[in-house]
């Protein structure tokens, strides 16, 4: 017989290069397998810290997105009417020439009229020190509608959160549980991590409204009511308590439990801790009964014990803790109904977090030293961890309830200890570490600090002198005042109303605001459309830069067109969103590993040129010409502070190259990229757990870069910046908010985590609650490039439980109008039984407008997709006391996306989705019927 002759071992590529993928925010390590100098395919690295080898749909696909047929191929200039898409390509040197031409007069003048905001972008430690050398106050990036409340929740309580900041510890913990986690977040790690985690045994409870993704391979599913977490949390700790089952070692020794606080209702400083004259917190010393600042060597500090001095009696906070959870409103018996989950569940929960955490604790054979001085033999694990994101964050409650989850997370003992939640370098780091926001602005200078940061009381508010916000989003005010991140959402809506003040230039980058990545869409379109009485837009001039033609490309007067992540440098850096493991610090580069086919540039690499021609100090040497040739130059030569870089590998020291701290080293790049793209360095053994209060971690972190000398501290359960805000809405202190803020910050701002229900009123009849999450195939709207992931999601259904489905007599495939108190939309419904009884939801960012992403005008993504955008707007329904009050959190100014409420009707089923919109023109032609990814033979 005769056999077919088969090459087993074909050649799959003439070369590999090693890079960090871009398809979402897991910056795994790539392969990227070139034939004829194409890309031919794209494999996980092996030997790469995060992913070790494993890669998902969308890493594979990054193929497509490179060779993308909606990429944009040169700068291109607006010809007709904002809105209209009509370009003509330019040059580089023309589209420097125009965007100079708008920003060197407002520098000189009004640095603050430039507007500079930027998307999903990896390198903010570089984008934000280009707006701080403009002048311009107004900058920030996307976390202000993403998930500010659980980074700034976190830091504010313990030095750090999820995501970035940190990781269970994936080797020991034994119950793993999930709040508001989609498929699209560290998706890689916490895919092997629930793989290794369930091959031991251990169980993993989720809770999110709707039955997907990790919530679907859960051993035990809570299908919470949408904003409630927060209650449910405090129930249990209030269960916990009650029980007895805290660790009071680990409360009395690492947190500010023991911390004494001002008991006088009278005084101006009720409420605030009790501090030495060096203001350090000050405890009793449970053996001598002294009081004490708590990190004297030998200090066992007492949770129980009060000090009375001047009058005035000091009780600590552990015993605010058990005045405000101990009582009846947390009792599950009183918040099952309204969280939606039995009240005997929430107890058996709680009492399963218990039983592990206490009765099946272990200890590990590593000595080690803290910050008092005291040895410890062993390390105490307590297998517990949990893991959070934007489903509890994004609403008008988020930053509360994200601390409740971090309390509860302490008081089980369970952070940065064996089995529980572990510190990713550069983290731990508290509030108190990082920079204060600064709004200093000198016509023709640079501003005079760094933009964001973290406020610890009124004083360091950015005010303008008579108490009007000094940002155009007024992040960081008696509206919104611990807005670490900014508040991006605000940015459009507050530029076109003059609220504060008028601004000259929008400048984006990677920020789809006139589609997916904004409130009120349609109200956001004819914001940069319209005009003012003398036919001037409102917003004079708009600068974009995006590497495809997205919906927002359309609404810019000068695009600056990006390349795609294969063909540009990057620097996932230790100053900005880095790559570390637990035990690791660790970041990684991107660089060209294919030259770009088209006149495009990577972004950071125009700012270096534009910051050069503007002479922006930091981007030109003493004789004005250009210090930065390329984003490139700028990693390997810039230094933040002497010895410390963009990069922490490869340095050069006195004996050579080195890690951590060291000069420039012109070969950096090379190492990088001979190394696979990425640098480690482990963090010693015994210094790898209780890295707040280690010795022997916190002078590995200095040595390392990290800090500058060692910063142990307390976790604060009571946040005593939230209670100067407080005190201030009582009357004292010189800077007081306006009236119709007091009332707000008194109930809100506790420093001890509450629940609060969030603002509904003019939501009358509007009782579902929406959702909306990112599915696993894919991370934002330029995922519509992938054709193998658009065969899984090219359109989205509106999902609706059983029970709304049969009252309202609908079937799979029916359509639906869905309105809010701001809009409606008409859209395709399927069942679905693994959802919150009163909770619909969709995809987000599947919808597109016609005409963009070079994609067919009959594409399903802009026939049936959908967005629910259109149902929410940046501002709540009129609550009749003649103010607009922001669709935020009240304490960060996160935008509350998950705080929609609609009504649903049946209806007939259109020809398109609704709303529809007319189609954009395109500045690149629409994509081939057929496209052919296979290069060479």
């Amino acid at each position: 017989m005769n056999q077919p002759k088969l090459n087993l071992s074909p050649k799959v590529s003439d070369e590999v290069r090693k890079t960090t993928c871009y398809m979402c925010a897991c910056r795994c390590g790539i392969n990227v397998h070139l034939k004829e100098g194409k890309v031919a395919y794209i494999e996980g690295n092996r030997d790469h810290p995060v992913n070790q080898g494993v890669l998902c749909a969308k890493g594979s696909a990054g193929i497509m997105q490179h060779n993308a047929p909606s990429r944009l191929r040169a700068p291109l200039k607006r010809v007709g009417p904002r809105g209209s898409g009509e370009f003509e390509e330019i040059s580089w040197d023309e589209a420097y020439e125009i965007a100079a031409t708008w920003l060197r007069p407002i520098r000189e003048k009004n640095p603050e009229k430039l507007a500079f905001f930027t998307g999903r972008d990896q390198s903010q430690s570089f984008t934000s020190l280009w707006a701080q050398a403009f002048g311009t106050p107004n900058y920030a990036a996307h976390g202000g509608f993403c998930s500010v409340n659980m980074a700034a929740a976190g830091i504010y309580t313990m030095g750090g959160a999820f995501w970035e900041f940190g990781q269970p510890d994936w080797d020991h913990t034994k119950l793993f549980m999930l709040f508001g986690v989609a498929e699209d977040h560290d998706s890689n790690p916490i895919k092997m991590g629930i793989g290794k985690i369930k091959g031991r045994g251990a169980r993993v409870i989720g809770v999110n409204p709707i039955r997907t993704g990790y919530n679907a391979v859960a051993d035990d599913w809570v299908g919470i009511t949408p904003g409630t977490d927060g209650l449910f949390i405090l129930s249990m700790i209030h269960c916990l308590m009650k029980a007895g089952k805290i660790d009071l070692t680990y409360l009395a020794q690492y947190t500010d439990a023991p911390v004494l606080v001002n008991g006088d209702e009278k005084s101006p400083e009720y409420g605030l801790y009790l501090r030495d004259e060096d203001g350090k917190q000050l405890v009793i010393d449970r053996v001598t009964k002294k009081l004490t600042p708590f990190d004297q060597p030998g200090v066992k500090p007492d949770l129980s014990a009060t000090h009375r001095a001047k009058g005035v009696t000091h009780r600590p906070v552990f015993h605010k803790m058990a005045e405000m959870y101990l009582g009846d409103e947390y009792a599950p018996e009183k918040v099952a109904e309204r969280c939606g989950i039995p009240a005997k569940r929430i107890r058996a929960i709680a009492a399963e977090l218990a039983r592990v955490a206490f009765d099946e604790a272990f200890e590990l054979d590593h000595q080690w030293t803290d910050f008092r001085g005291e040895t410890h033999d062993k390390m105490v694990g307590r297998p517990v961890s949990f893991h959070a994101m934007r489903g509890i964050s994004a609403h008008a409650n988020g930053f509360q309830t994200c601390r409740a989850l971090h309390v509860l997370q302490i008081i089980l003992g369970t952070v940065e200890v064996p089995g529980g939640f572990r510190f990713k370098p550069p983290y731990p780091k508290p509030a108190t570490a990082h920079p204060k926001p600064h709004v200093g602005m000198t016509p023709g200078g640079p501003l005079n600090g760094p933009h964001l940061g973290f406020v610890h009381g009124p004083a360091d508010l950015a005010l303008k002198p008579d108490g009007t916000p000094a940002r155009i989003d007024k992040a960081f005010t008696w509206e919104n005042p611990m807005s670490a991140h900014g508040l991006m959402h605000m940015v459009i809506s507050n530029a076109y109303a003059g609220d504060p003040y008028k601004i000259d230039t929008l400048f984006m980058y990677m920020a789809n605001m006139s589609w997916n990545s904004s409130m009120n869409t349609g109200g956001v379109m004819e914001m940069l459309t319209d005009t003012d009485e003398n036919g001037d837009y409102v917003i004079p001039h708009i600068i974009y830069s995006d590497a495809y033609s997205s919906e927002m490309v359309a609404y810019a007067d000068l695009i600056l067109p990006d390349t795609t992540y294969l063909e540009r440098h990057d620097c996932i850096s230790l100053l900005d969103r880095p790559i570390c493991e637990a035990d690791a610090a660790a970041d990684a580069i991107r660089w060209p590993v294919v030259t770009p086919d088209r006149n495009v540039k990577g972004f950071q690499s125009a700012l270096c040129d534009l910051g050069a021609k503007l002479g922006l100090p930091g981007f030109v040497n003493e004789d004005g010409s250009q210090k930065y040739a390329d984003y490139a130059d700028y990693i390997v030569n810039h230094e933040r502070r002497p010895g410390i870089g963009p990069l922490a590998g490869w340095r050069m020291g006195d004996r050579g190259l080195q890690h951590g701290r060291g000069g420039p080293n012109e070969g950096q790049l090379d190492s990088y990229i001979k190394n696979g793209g990425f640098f480690a360095a482990h963090i010693p053994d015994g210094a790898n757990y209780y890295k707040p209060w280690n010795r022997a971690y916190q002078q590995w972190a200095v040595e390392m870069g990290l800090y500058d000398s060692p910063q142990p501290y307390l976790f604060s359960l009571y946040v005593e910046p939230l209670r100067k805000f407080q005190l201030a809405a009582e009357g004292h202190g010189e800077r007081q908010p306006p009236e119709h803020l007091r009332e707000r910050i008194k109930a809100t701002m506790s420093p001890l985590p509450i629940w609060y229900e969030t603002d509904q009123q003019g939501n009358d009849g509007y009782t579902i609650n929406a959702l909306t999450q990112r599915p696993m195939a894919m991370y934002h709207s330029w995922g519509s490039q992938n054709a193998w992931l658009r065969q899984l999601h090219g359109h989205n259904p509106l999902y609706l439980p059983t029970k709304l489905m049969r009252r309202h007599d609908l079937a799979d495939g029916d359509w639906a109008r869905v309105s809010s108190p701001h809009g409606a939309i008409t859209v395709p419904v399927m069942e679905m039984a693994a959802l919150n009884e009163n909770t619909v939801w969709t995809w987000n960012a599947i919808g597109k407008r016609k005409g963009a992403w070079a994609l067919d005008k009959d594409a399903p993504e802009a026939t049936r997709g959908f967005l629910l955008n259109h149902l929410i707007h940046e501002l709540l329904p009129p609550k009749g006391d003649g103010l607009r009050w922001a669709n935020s959190d009240p304490i960060t100014g996160q935008a509350a996306w998950f705080d929609l409420k609609v009504k649903i009707e049946k209806a007939a089923a259109p020809a398109e989705a609704k709303p529809e919109y007319p189609p954009l023109k395109s500045p690149v032609p629409e994509a081939p019927e057929n496209l052919a990814w296979k290069v060479g033979k």
